[in-house]
């Protein structure tokens, strides 16, 4: 026996160490960060051995499951390597390498983009300092001067519109005169019992205005739909007789 190895205590176990990676595409980034290859000329062929040994670490780590994800991009991996020793798929390999180049590439953001913003947010709170903006009021734009003049007649125009109406807008209702048609019934009524009967046209003659005019119009469909007058005749020679 070795005298290095004492008796009855155990070697210490050969562990592992791997790093974590978030995916597939992360572990990829990765060997690509460390074969300082560029993302957008990467090598299948170059890249498919080391994926598939850092898969195979994964598994071999005791207690460690190998999510499927991983499996599933070690397939896509084999096929495009497959792919690209056809010489008649030579056109579908190298659209398969852009789909998995633009994917790399978008990831490759999305990890910057969250290395920035992790710090300056939490799980509580989001703060954002305000921007410096430098903003230039100078107006620039040139209009036709028939465009300016239409404009403010048009702005003029509506702050008018809001401005209450003037009082020469009311003279024409305030200041007529409101004949009632029972005014105009009495009157009918004091002119027919002068006379046994008078001319339609004469009960027109006095009138003033045309308020007047039709209060006179209606006092007499009053009195004739109430019996008390009738008209007799047509035209100039109409006449109003009471009954």
């Amino acid at each position: 026996m070795s005298d290095n190895i004492i008796e009855g205590v155990q070697p210490p176990k050969i562990q592992y160490r791997t790093d974590v990676f978030e995916g597939p595409l992360d572990l990829l980034l990765n060997l690509i960060a460390k074969n300082k290859i560029d993302i957008c000329d990467i090598s299948i062929t170059d890249l498919i051995d080391q994926y598939l040994e850092q898969v195979r670490i994964m598994q071999e780590i005791e207690e460690m499951d190998v999510e499927s994800e991983f499996l599933q991009m070690a397939s896509r991996l084999v096929y495009i390597k497959s792919v690209m020793l056809l010489p008649k798929y030579e056109e579908e390999a190298e659209e398969l390498k852009k789909e998995l180049t633009g994917q790399l590439i978008e990831y490759q953001l999305c990890k910057e983009i969250s290395k920035k913003l992790s710090k300056i947010i939490c799980f509580d709170y989001y703060t954002k300092l305000p921007s410096k903006m430098n903003f230039d009021t100078t107006y620039s734009r040139s209009h036709d001067p028939q465009d300016m003049v239409k404009a403010y007649i048009s702005a003029v125009g509506r702050g008018k519109a809001k401005l209450p109406p003037p009082r020469d807008a009311f003279s024409g209702i305030v200041s007529r005169k409101i004949v009632s048609v029972s005014s105009k019934i009495i009157t009918v009524m004091r002119r027919l019992r002068s006379g046994s009967s008078v001319k339609y046209g004469e009960l027109f003659e006095a009138a003033e205005g045309r308020s007047e005019l039709v209060a006179t119009f209606l006092a007499v469909l009053e009195l004739v739909k109430g019996k008390r007058v009738r008209v007799e005749g047509d035209g100039d020679s109409a006449e109003v007789r009471m009954i």
